[in-house]
């Protein structure tokens, strides 16, 4: 697995630790989030491959990955987006947030940068990361969310949260 960047409370780089070895330590280090609109408005998501370290089989974001060490963010989201979805879109960063969610033995820490991008564009099957893509409005998905939470990415959940709230999109 790949190492991950390391941060501090302010998302200053302090170091770099194995991917894995990062969430069992529950050490706090720097991710990406990346969301896609199509011109409807809709947004990208996709259904984790089941066989993903954690949250496999559940809905999300269009991508999520964290950048390496010496690689800057912007950098990174552009590099996962075509390993992921086999397509490229402008990314601006609209905001970004620190979780921590438990996973079984797994800890998720992290400052996660959350991007925006339009795209009309399929994306390429990928089965190691995805078993399936679909967009959805905004309203259909926040009523899903809210009527099966179960189904969703701890991540991905304050992500729409936020967007409502700061009013990021259209409901």
């Amino acid at each position: 697995m790949a190492n991950v960047i390391l941060v501090d409370e302010s998302d200053n780089e302090i170091g770099s630790e194995e991917k894995l070895a990062a969430h069992k330590k529950g050490l706090l280090h720097r991710a990406f989030s990346i969301l896609i609109y199509n011109s409807a408005g809709e947004m990208l998501i996709q259904k984790r491959a089941k066989s993903k370290y954690h949250s496999g089989g559940l809905w999300t974001n269009a991508c999520c990955s964290h950048p390496e060490p010496g690689e800057k963010t912007l950098d990174a989201t552009h590099r996962r987006l075509q390993e992921e979805l086999g397509f490229d879109s402008e990314l601006k960063e609209v905001f970004s947030f620190q979780y921590k969610t438990n996973f079984g033995d797994l800890l998720e820490n992290e400052i996660d940068h959350v991007h925006i991008g339009k795209s009309d564009e399929t994306p390429k099957e990928n089965p190691e990361e995805a078993e399936e893509y679909k967009y959805i409005g905004m309203e259909e998905l926040v009523s899903d969310i809210e009527k099966n939470p179960q189904d969703y990415t701890s991540w991905f959940k304050i992500i729409v949260d936020k967007l409502v709230l700061e009013k990021l999109v259209n409901r």
